[in-house]
């Protein structure tokens, strides 16, 4: 196995500082607390210049069907400054999820709605609840009788405000993964409580909805698993980035406030804490860009890398804001502060797309490991 390439280059760097540009100016934390409490949950118009402007909605997709033609790698930035903003757009569900699985379709149905979802004209997203890990079992939840789909799939990320769905079903040739357009009729969408309210997710209930078969019988489950895995490697650097952003929030606070007369960040305690975070994101970061480069460089087995960073990611974003939360004292209890949103995000991204013990599982499999 070669060694991954852990550095970004300049072309990399660039795409992140316009990206951090665009979302200081339009996604300060005070912002995205109005926009969480208001009707319009999502900042559409944000996602539309991010796909527009800068074209991050197609990054991975090919320059003829009007992508960028990039890789994992730029993908990964993008989601670690989306992450380091708690950015309340559907990055994960369309830009990720959805294109992933349209691109490994041949179908000229799948090429044309991943140029849609590549230009932000739409957005897309897969039909498999948000906890799902690489490797699960193909879903039964939904059959395909003469293309029309039937069943109920729960905690579907980003569903809230989809054009298009990836939906995985049976049928008569067994797994097969079809395309439905989600204004059809026979499509219920039922939005679920989160508790992350910067990335919505919901129920996806369909009764005899049309869709078209975009890949069938194995095909389908590599697909599949594809998607999965590659979600699961982005996910990592969204995790990094947002890590990064509460060990930077702290430090910063814990240098302005005083108390005793003396900087809090002068104590030893809390220097320590801060010292054994800096070493966890660290080393975060160069497992989520290990596994980002795993999957840019497709050389090799990659559900080793991206189990890895997800393993190691997950727990440790969820340390940094609860240390971020705490080390504010009172002021980060409060509905007011941001913290709330830090640690909601940083919760359910441990619990989707596989926890911490799911993908350690992976690598004592994989590793010929014996299970714990």
């Amino acid at each position: 196995m070669s060694t991954p390439d852990l550095l970004y280059g300049e072309a990399e760097e660039d795409l992140r500082k316009n990206v951090r540009r665009l979302l200081q100016e339009r996604c300060d934390p005070s912002a995205v607390l109005a926009r969480c409490e208001s009707d319009e949950p999502y900042d559409l118009a944000l996602w539309a210049t991010l796909a527009g402007e800068l074209g991050v909605a197609g990054l991975v997709v090919p320059e003829e069907l009007g992508g960028a033609g990039a890789s994992a790698r730029e993908l990964a930035v993008l989601a670690e400054e989306l992450g380091r903003g708690v950015a309340p757009v559907p990055f994960l569900g369309s830009a990720v999820l959805a294109t992933t699985a349209l691109l490994e379709c041949p179908s000229s149905e799948a090429r044309e709605a991943v140029a849609a979802l590549a230009g932000g004209s739409r957005i897309g997203t897969v039909a498999v609840p948000m906890t799902t890990a690489p490797g699960s079992v193909f879903p039964t939840s939904v059959s395909a009788r003469g293309g029309a789909l039937t069943g109920t799939v729960r905690t579907v990320v980003d569903l809230e405000v989809a054009d298009l769905v990836v939906v995985p079903a049976t049928d008569e040739d067994g797994p097969a993964l079809y395309l439905l357009d989600l204004s059809s009729s026979g499509v219920r969408r039922t939005p679920v409580t989160p508790l992350d309210l910067t990335r919505r997710i919901g129920t996806l209930g369909l009764d005899g909805a049309s869709g078209r078969r975009i890949a069938s019988s194995d095909s389908a489950e590599e697909v599949l698993q594809h998607t999965l895995t590659t979600a699961a490697g982005i996910l990592a650097s969204e995790q990094t980035g947002l890590a990064q952003l509460c060990l930077d929030s702290t430090v910063e606070y814990v240098l302005t406030r005083y108390q005793f007369g003396r900087q809090i960040g002068s104590f030893q305690a809390v220097k320590h804490r801060l010292a054994d975070l800096w070493a966890g994101v660290s080393t975060a970061r160069a497992t989520a860009r290990g596994a980002a480069d795993a999957l840019a460089t497709s050389g090799g087995d990659v559900d080793i890398p991206v189990a890895l960073a997800q393993a190691y990611c997950c727990d440790t974003v969820v340390l940094a804001a609860e240390e971020h939360l705490q080390l504010h004292g009172g002021i980060g209890m409060t509905w007011e502060h941001p913290a709330h949103l830090y640690l909601g995000r940083a919760k359910s991204t441990q619990l989707a797309l596989g926890t911490a013990e799911r993908h350690r599982a992976t690598i004592a499999a994989r590793g010929g490991l014996p299970a714990a």
